[in-house]
């Protein structure tokens, strides 16, 4: 039978419940249970596959096509577990599920309300898909005390008693605040946020409290007081240097022995934090460096291309060395002043995006780093550009652009028509923008004895997907004659997924986004071929 925790958060915001839940299941996969995390957002929106990132910052994609919150992001990364579908769900969607079924009268006639059909639903989704896991780990977004949190947080109290408090447990996440002109660490957020978690009637059985520094054994004694916990389970985790940290900080608190302890449970085995150890210590301590230019419309927000800048840190981890990313925004890259401004860098990377804006700075950027011989990386977006630039310098083909920024006979890249998707053929649309893409993993074949064949060290590989335009496949003979090579195709080869240049040290262009299966612990060849080339380049400048 599978047990669950419930993490909450309070105070503020973005505290990091998603990585503490992470690091949490990684401590108990590596004591040898099966662990599932799944993530309840608050928002309205169905997902957040139409929001703006500055609203959302990064929208994650599973395996199975699910544009999720990039806390998935985070679990996947420390677990290695692959997310689902099943693995997060919004008040938009419950509401549209409890909605559709009153629409059909489901609910014979019944008046429908909150509770308890909206939280009925919830609880459905809690324990759905729920198949041989020991522990399923919930995230619930947003704060407590915020209006749109709390149906879930009715929820999983009801949930919990359904399911008897012995099966299930409440960890609150709370910021511990360090007031400097008094030098002190102050408690009374997290007892008023606390109390507000008793009045909907949860008591928390740990409270993880982040602060810039150590509690004091006396501050903690308090907050145990205050708030009905063992002082043993009050952990308070402290800012760390990289993220990477975090598994080995928890552990040091204890926090998965007390998981255990609450549930009467013995451990498979004991942890295995040299990863992570290897890991932070060649982080922290590497002297070896080089830039990486990240080019895009939103590179000053930070989690924006959460996945992506880490994916740069796996590859620079797999190199022992740093990547600085230099970013970059697209719209004020002028053709002028593109030399100057990456001159110093190693390799350029146009990541994923949408829209017209910004896009001649990134044909300016692609350009100098076809003409340079610098190591280019295109994703998704990225690769689209990469083909229009070379449509246009070298095919001749001047007003080559993309369907998506206005009508063109000469539209290099155009809106897909129709895909296959497990086995039946999709039809895309540009009218109905939400949840029409291609998206999920879909598989590719690769030219043999091309470069992206030998970075995988294979000719067919499956990658995710998040797009509605496609490069022309009309045009591959056209690309091929003048040096740009087609080295990746979908099975009925119709879709064009990854470019190389012929004469080029490294350039790569591809559809899918192979930063979503990257993994400190894991990471993706691309990225690690990609600041291997950047390295070589910067060794040969020297």
């Amino acid at each position: 039978m599978a047990r669950y925790i419930f993490v909450t958060g309070g105070v503020v915001s973005s505290l990091g419940k998603g990585l503490s839940s992470a690091s949490l299941a990684y401590l108990l996969q590596s004591r040898g249970f099966k662990v599932r995390i799944r993530k309840l957002d608050p928002y309205l929106n169905v997902d957040p596959g139409t929001m703006s990132p500055f609203q959302h910052g990064e929208v994650f994609v599973t395996n199975d096509g699910a544009e999720t919150d990039l806390d998935l992001g985070h679990y996947e990364r420390f677990s290695g577990i692959s997310a689902k579908k099943s693995d997060n769900i919004t008040t938009g969607k419950i509401y549209s599920d409890v909605l559709k079924k009153e629409r059909q009268g489901k609910y014979l006639g019944k008046t429908v309300q909150v509770i308890p059909h909206i939280t009925n639903r919830i609880k459905e989704f809690i324990k759905f898909d729920v198949k041989s896991e020991d522990f399923i780990i919930c995230e619930i977004g947003g704060t407590v005390g915020d209006i749109e949190s709390l149906p879930f947080l009715e929820a999983i109290r009801q949930f919990s008693n359904e399911l008897g408090r012995k099966n299930t447990l409440f960890i609150h996440l709370t910021l511990v605040p360090y007031m400097k002109a008094s030098d002190e660490i102050k408690t009374k957020p997290t007892q008023h946020s606390v109390k507000e978690l008793r009045s909907i009637g949860i008591q928390p059985d740990i409270i993880i409290c982040r602060s810039e520094r150590s509690i004091p054994l006396d501050q903690r004694k308090k907050i145990s007081l205050f708030c009905n916990v063992s002082i043993n389970d009050v952990i308070e985790t402290v800012d760390v240097k990289t993220i990477y940290e975090a598994p080995i900080s928890f552990n040091k608190e204890k926090l998965d022995e007390r998981v255990l302890k609450f549930f009467k449970i013995k451990s498979k085995k004991g942890v295995n934090l040299k990863p992570w150890k290897k890991i932070t210590n060649l982080v922290l301590k590497t002297k070896k460096n080089i830039n990486i230019a990240v080019i895009g419309k939103y590179v000053n927000l930070k989690d924006a291309y959460k996945s992506l800048d880490e994916a740069l840190t796996h590859g620079g981890i797999d190199n022992k060395l740093k990547v600085n990313l230099l970013r970059i925004e697209s719209d004020f890259l002028k053709p002028k002043d593109v030399k100057n401004k990456l001159k110093n860098v190693s390799g350029i990377l146009i990541p994923g995006g949408f829209g017209k804006r910004g896009t001649e700075g990134k044909i300016s950027a692609i350009n100098y780093a076809r003409k340079n011989k610098i190591p280019f990386l295109g994703i998704c977006f990225g690769m689209q550009m990469a083909v229009i630039e070379f449509a246009r310098n070298k095919l001749n083909i001047k007003q080559a652009t993309s369907s998506e920024f206005s009508s063109s006979k000469a539209s290099v890249v155009g809106l897909m028509s129709e895909w296959i998707k497990d086995g039946k053929l999709i039809k895309g649309t540009d009218k109905d923008l939400g949840g029409t893409m291609r998206l999920g993993s879909f598989e590719a074949r690769l030219l043999k004895n091309s470069l992206i064949s030998k970075i995988y060290k294979s000719t067919k590989i499956d990658e995710r997907h998040r797009h509605r335009y496609e490069v022309n496949i009309n045009f591959k003979e056209s690309f091929e004659k003048k040096g740009m090579i087609f080295s990746g195709l979908s099975p009925d080869k119709k879709l064009p997924e990854i470019i190389e240049l012929k004469n080029h040290p490294w350039f790569i262009g591809v559809q899918f986004h192979p930063e979503f299966k990257s993994r400190p612990l894991a990471p993706h060849p691309l990225f690690s071929s990609f600041i291997k080339a950047a390295k070589s380049n910067s060794d040969n400048n020297k």
